[in-house]
């Protein structure tokens, strides 16, 4: 926050607190004590630098509020007095939809329920003189659009202006992944220590991102795609105010750290409006077995017969996996090392805790040769689910606080776009158009093509772009949903949705079901895909010398 406000030019400073699995930790912190449900990381930080924004007269726009955003803005008024600072302080609510679960009809037994509110409320707080405006689950791009509405006066009307902003706030949401970090290409830049990016926004809602100068990192076109892709499904980029259309995106390089984002269509919204909810899911526990030397197989084989022979208590769900992590003629123990895990999950936390821990720890003098475990085995742990639902906008209560206290209605979207209106359908290249690159060679499709990956709920999204024209071209006709199933074996049987976004040069993969329950379940090694994108770089095929 600080590099921020020192390192140049500043007029609103964003701030995106929240993610899935934040919902679900903030959800059990209420429980324990009903005034928290807020990210207390934010009020660290607000104590070094308020007294530095207000100086220079530096908005602050933050959905740390959580699961208790008006608590959050009292906390942030009893700081500034505490500080002998004047703050005017506001903030949205209404994204809560917990108290009215029945009414809505959501399912029993959540711990939160939150609507993704729109943009408007943040623009009436800042309209209303607000220097710090604190909301719950805002969309992440609503915390940039929200002062672009404030700014230039958009209406819902204005579906290019708020499209184009909206893009703006999803490059910058993530911070550093859009200035080198997490970036496939990482070794051509300095990113020991990248710096935070920035949107300088203009009224038609274009925007240039760059970042302090100074800073760390780079802004490029590239690094701009990644965060363009990450997370995203296919070439609407749907909100509470309006849909981006991700596919009329132009990047344009204008000098060091300088990236044009223009041309962006917009939308009217879906007719529903995007619910995360959490609960509890069960309880887990895991024990990760290692195995060294000769017979790896075969150890793994005997571990999971003597375990599973011994439990007296079997949990729902065993997953056995087994990383083959080791190599031959090891120079070093470790290198010569398999690690076997075993995942258990059981509502009844017994069957998971330290039951099972007992079992894999009592066959260690009756198991394989050289039996030891990666760490004692722990008491087992609850986990949660996470699930979307969608509900009407109309009854949701979108709610600015302005800093007078003054509480100020925001309606939905007066116009918004059918439920029943068809996505195109996604289209493989044929193969009719290849062109001949000429002679090919084995090498990993990463030498040619940058990739970026996370999760929706328990869906995995994938990005994957070439460097040029050609490379496109020629990523478009090769990369088709079959070859990545081949690519990545883990993908077999699941739906997966692709779609091509020309502008951007790249296709846009939706995994369903990857993730199973979503992040909180832990339900695979990588439970939030965040490093998908760089496995499917590490595969090899025959890829044009050409492009190589």
């Amino acid at each position: 926050m600080r590099e921020m406000l020192t390192g140049g030019p500043l007029d609103v400073l964003t701030g995106d607190y929240l993610a899935e699995l934040t919902m679900l930790i903030l959800a059990r912190d209420r429980l324990r004590d009903p005034s928290l449900g807020y990210a207390r990381t934010f009020l660290r930080q607000l104590e070094e630098c308020l007294g530095l924004a207000l100086e220079r007269g530096v908005r602050i726009v933050v959905n740390a509020g959580g699961l208790n955003p008006a608590r959050l803005a009292d906390a942030v008024r009893e700081l500034a007095k505490g500080l002998g600072l004047d703050a005017a302080v506001g903030y949205v609510e209404g994204d809560d939809l917990l108290p009215r679960r029945a009414e809505l009809g959501l399912p029993e037994g959540l711990l939160a329920a939150n609507a993704y509110l729109g943009a408007f409320g943040v623009a009436e707080c800042l309209r209303a003189g607000a220097d710090v405006v604190v909301t719950g689950r805002v969309t992440d791009a609503s915390l940039v659009v929200g002062p672009g509405i404030a700014w230039f006066g958009w209406g819902t009307g204005d579906l290019d202006a708020l499209a184009g902003a909206t893009v703006a706030g999803h490059v910058l949401e993530c911070g550093a992944q859009a200035t080198g970090g997490n970036y496939a290409f990482f070794r051509e830049h300095d990113v020991t220590r990248p710096g935070l990016p920035l949107a300088e926004l203009h009224p038609d809602g274009s925007s240039v991102i760059t970042k302090h100068p100074g800073t760390g990192g780079a802004v490029t076109v590239g690094t701009v795609t990644a965060q363009l892709l990450y997370e995203t499904a296919g070439p609407r980029y749907p909100g509470p105010d309006v849909t981006a259309r991700l596919d009329t995106v132009r990047l344009t390089g204008q000098g060091p750290d300088r990236v044009r984002i223009d041309g962006v269509r917009g939308e009217p919204p879906p007719a529903t409006l995007k619910a995360g909810l959490n609960r509890l899911g069960g309880h887990r526990n895991e024990v990760v077995f290692v195995l060294t030397g000769l017979d790896i197989e075969a150890k793994a084989a005997l571990v999971r017969r003597q375990f599973e022979d011994a439990l007296v208590r079997r949990p729902a769900e065993l997953r056995w996996t087994l990383a083959r992590t080791d190599h031959a003629d090891a120079a070093t123990e470790e290198a010569a090392s398999a690690l076997l895990r075993l995942t258990a999950r059981d509502r009844d936390p017994d069957r998971v805790g330290r039951e099972l821990g007992r079992t894999a720890v009592e066959l260690g003098l009756a198991g394989y040769p050289g039996f030891h475990l990666a760490a004692p085995p722990g008491p087992g742990a609850p986990y949660g689910v996470f699930e979307a639902a969608y509900v009407d906008p109309a009854a949701v209560e979108h709610t600015a606080v302005l800093p007078d206290g003054r509480r100020v209605g925001i309606p939905p979207a007066p116009v918004t776009t059918p439920v029943t209106a068809a996505e195109p359908a996604p289209v493989e290249e044929r193969a009719g158009e290849a062109e001949d690159l000429g002679p090919t060679r084995r090498a990993p499709l990463g030498l040619v093509a940058g990739a970026r990956s996370g999760d929706k709920g328990g869906d995995a999204t994938l990005g994957v772009w070439a460097r040029d024209e050609p490379g496109r071209r020629w990523l478009a006709r090769t990369l088709t949903t079959d070859r990545l199933r081949e690519l990545l074996p883990e993908t077999a049987g699941l739906p997966i949705t692709r779609h091509q976004l020309p502008n951007l040069r790249a296709l846009s993969f939706t995994i369903t079901g990857l993730l199973g329950e979503g992040v909180a379940a832990q339900h695979r090694f990588d439970p939030q895909a965040k490093a998908l994108g760089e496995w499917l770089r590490s595969r090899h095929l025959d890829i044009p010398e050409a492009l190589l």
